[in-house]
């Protein structure tokens, strides 16, 4: 029994060490030797811990952020403090995410082998989201969710999901691809397809967007980076400007006190950069993990399903159709700001337009939806995945994460799991 508690306190509790030795028995088990095998586990540990200071900044950011939007919306600010944030998430419920990963991984495999679905999940990076943002909704309606019935639940979910969502979008990707023998493994897959579906009705008579001649000064529009530094930079400017020219109150002089001895229109660029660093800090941790986990997890998947067809990040689509990425996210950009302005006057939620969500699903679905209805389905398909996105992620972070993520979901979340997530909250309240 005091092994059994030693165990369970110092390694299944510990994600950081399960995660690594995860990684070193998959790598053991391909025959790796000792030297590839201790790099590959070293530094899936670190990428894990990157991830947690990466989701730091990016919290710590917003809390300037979402306050001078809410006073620009004349609304009580959200508070970002009430809630157990993904660092803690990750304390204590890592090891599970961990766990069904893995498990989930399994499942996929063997489901991609006994049945006429074959395909092999390999967005890594998705993996881990869509399993951590599944494990805060299901924490969320059942707070006192057994491990055993947490890790049970969402390797089967994320097994089923990881083998379903290829074969939904294979019949747009073979069009797009001209039967290229690939498959999308991505959580822009919902908006691709619906984004084609509408293509189908709107784009009639519309020409194809490679048809366009788009010209290179636009080519920035494809750096994730620099548009989340440019359009989150924007935000923080407007808003900033908008609480100067309101009547000044107690809450706005709060707001300016923020900068310090700073000047606020210079400490919220400074804002918007520590935004987008956080992000990229973020999402080097995860490249780092799972770029050492892939390798684990394929090894396993060529010996026991090698027919299935790989599933794989949503960029490999956009070589297909270049403009219609560009078209797909500025109609996703315009529809997050369009949202930002409904939401906000409305039902009074501060939108955090993600542009890391509005680039990749914006670009994804533009390219499904020029396959069907050009350049009318394309820019349509990607207004649709910010309408997808925007109410998503009010409905998701005020009544599906409230308690454990919500941080995580305002840039991490997506629209697989903003469609999925109220199904998964209401199943998740019946398990023991």
């Amino acid at each position: 029994m005091n092994i059994l508690i030693w165990l369970v306190n110092n390694i299944f509790a510990e994600p950081t060490i399960l995660l690594g030795m995860i990684v070193m028995i998959g790598l053991i088990s391909q025959n790796k030797n000792f030297s590839d095998t201790f790099i590959g586990m070293i530094k899936a540990m670190l990428g894990f811990l990157i991830i947690s200071e990466g989701a730091g900044i990016i919290v710590r950011a917003l809390l300037i952020f979402q306050p001078v939007w809410a006073t620009v919306f004349n609304l009580d600010p959200q508070q970002l403090k009430s809630f157990m944030g993904q660092e803690a998430f990750n304390t204590q419920f890592g090891s599970a995410i961990t766990l069904s990963m893995t498990l989930g991984f399994v499942i996929n495999v063997l489901l991609a082998r006994i049945t006429p679905l074959k395909y092999i999940y390999l967005t890594g990076h998705m993996m881990f989201w869509t399993t951590t943002i599944f494990a805060g909704v299901i924490v969320n309606a059942n707070p006192d969710i057994s491990f055993t019935s947490l890790v049970l639940f969402l390797s089967i979910l994320m097994g089923l999901y990881w083998t379903i969502q290829p074969a939904i979008a294979q019949p747009f990707m073979n069009k797009i691809t001209s039967n290229a023998n690939l498959a999308l493994g991505h959580t822009s897959a919902s908006v691709a397809v619906l984004g084609a579906l509408v293509g189908k009705v709107v784009g009639i008579g519309s020409r194809d967007s490679e048809d366009l001649q788009v010209p290179t000064s636009l080519s920035f529009l494809r750096e994730s980076n620099v548009i989340t530094a440019l359009v989150m930079g924007f935000l923080f400017i407007t808003g900033a400007a908008i609480l100067f020219i309101k009547p000044q109150t107690e809450q706005i002089t709060e707001i300016f006190k923020a900068s310090g001895s700073m000047n606020f229109i210079l400490y919220v660029i400074k804002q918007s950069l520590i935004f987008t660093a956080g992000i990229a800090v973020t999402l080097f941790g995860v490249r780092m993990f799972i770029g050492e986990m892939i390798p684990a997890f394929k090894g396993f998947s060529d010996k026991f399903a090698p027919e299935a067809k790989p599933a794989l990040d949503c960029p490999l689509v956009f070589s297909y159709a270049p403009n219609a990425v560009i078209l797909g996210f500025l109609g996703a950009f315009l529809g997050g700001l369009f949202w930002m302005i409904i939401l906000g006057n409305t039902i009074g939620y501060v939108f955090v337009p993600s542009m890391i969500v509005l680039f990749f699903h914006g670009a994804t679905a533009g390219v499904f939806g020029n396959s069907t209805g050009g350049i009318r389905g394309a820019i349509i398909a990607g207004f649709l995945t910010a309408t997808i996105v925007a109410v998503g992620q009010w409905f998701t972070v005020t009544y599906l994460l409230n308690n454990t993520i919500p941080d995580t979901a305002l840039w991490a979340a997506d629209s697989d799991m903003f469609l999925l997530a109220p199904a998964i909250s209401f199943l998740a309240k019946f398990l023991p």
